[in-house]
Formats: structure tokens, sequence, C-alpha cells
């Protein structure tokens, strides 16, 4: 069975930082894409980064230069460096795997979410 456990959320102001991490099991990690996803009230849940099996990473632009996306592969271990946090990036944050060229939404595995909450 396939579990993604996040942890890492909180409260912070604007311009700190925040790491999120996302604890992976029940599939062959590797062979996995992974993500993190997130979803402000009121709003689509959207993709905010994402790393291949390769360990490639793609970012959404509104979070280019100031998010990380970082896996280790020993410990089944997503993470998410997010820095410079804006009031913007409020939001339930999701981590979720999917194999390699899969639909996210379709097919893809999530967690429960974790909040983070970026005050001005």
């Amino acid at each position: 069975q396939v579990q993604l456990v996040e942890s890492g959320g909180g409260a912070v102001q604007s311009g700190g930082s925040l790491r999120l991490s996302c604890a992976a099991s029940g599939y062959t990690y590797s062979s996995y894409s992974m993500g993190w996803f997130r979803q402000a009230p009121g709003k689509e849940r959207e993709g905010v980064a994402v790393i291949d099996s390769d360990g490639s990473p793609t970012y959404a632009d509104s979070v280019k230069g100031r998010f990380f996306i970082s896996k280790d592969n020993a410990k089944n271990t997503l993470y998410l460096q997010m820095n410079s946090l804006k009031p913007e990036d409020t939001a339930m944050y999701y981590c979720a795997a999917c194999e390699n060229g899969g639909n996210w939404y379709a097919v893809g595995y999530w967690g429960q979410g974790t909040q983070v909450t970026v005050s001005s």
C-alpha cells in the first residue's frame, strides 16, 4: 500500500523559510516521479515542483529561484525547501507520486497535506 506522509508545515512570516518533508513507502520509489502541489482556499490545486526518477526538477514560475525540490532515495524521502516565502504561498501542500509520464490527478498517489501559512 502506497503511503505518503508530509511534515514540516507551519506558520511563518513573509521572507521566512520552511522545509517540507514527505516520507514515502509502498512502491518502487526510484521509478516514480514525485512532486509537491498546493491548494489555497477557493483555488484549484496546482503543481509547485516535480522531480523525476532521474532527479531532474521542474518548478512553477511562481516559485522559481525560491523553492527547491530534492529527494533522498536511500531514505525514500522527498523535500521541498521554501525560501523567501510570500503570503501568496499560503496553502495546503501535498506530496504526490506518479509513475513517470502518468497523469498525477488520475493515477497519482497523494498524501494528506501539510498547511503552510505565511503572514505579511
